[in-house]
């Protein structure tokens, strides 16, 4: 949505009060690159809140890390370098978890990546599924203490979800509809089958 001071400032707030009571801290950097505020009003949180997963596509980390991209909206451009190395510096930079979402997700730790393979190319025609995925890793990092772990699983599930959603969607605006069911009815058995994951 529409990003305002008021809405980071109450985020300031539960990121404080999270990392006060040891509760890990997601933060989905949305539309990173294309605005100057939204640049700004991230690294404001990231300098001053303890953030456990960052969580963008492409061009967004790449702009947290500090290459120059140009974010159209909340969608991805084309970024130079390997984006494995990028999440891994910045992973090192601020000592936590870095999530790049995309046709293959790298999920990058301080000592180590993991690639996650799942998900239907339909997810990118619905705005929306990113933000989603945030949310499930953010469930995850609750009750899971390893955040690449947490991030790791949390996008299997979500993405093993979303590709038996796409066997019965008609197009994107059933395939949400079709996701939030999957989601619901997933079980271990079905993602230990289903997930295509590269440590």
């Amino acid at each position: 949505g529409t990003l305002t001071t008021d809405l980071v400032e109450a985020m300031m707030l539960a990121a404080h009060a999270a990392n006060h009571k040891g509760i890990p801290v997601t933060l989905d950097v949305c539309g990173a690159g294309a605005t100057k505020f939204r640049d700004d009003k991230c690294f404001e949180i990231l300098d001053h809140a303890r953030v456990d997963i960052i969580k963008g596509n492409a061009s967004e980390i790449a702009r947290i890390a500090g290459e120059k991209v140009q974010t159209r909206g909340v969608d991805a451009t084309a970024v130079e370098k390997n984006l494995r190395a990028i999440a891994q510096e910045l992973a090192k930079k601020r000592n936590c978890t870095v999530v790049i979402t995309g046709k293959e997700d790298i999920v990058a730790g301080v000592k180590r990546v993991v690639l996650v393979k799942n998900g239907d190319p339909m997810m990118a025609n619905i705005v929306g599924t990113g933000c989603m995925a945030a949310s499930v890793i953010g469930t995850f990092s609750a009750v899971e203490n390893d955040p690449v772990a947490a991030a790791a699983s949390g996008l299997v599930c979500y993405e093993v979800a979303a590709e038996i959603a796409a066997k019965a969607a008609r197009g994107p605006g059933s395939l949400k509809v079709e996701m939030f069911d999957a989601v619901y009815s997933l079980d271990a058995k079905t993602v230990e089958e289903m997930q295509r994951i590269e440590a």
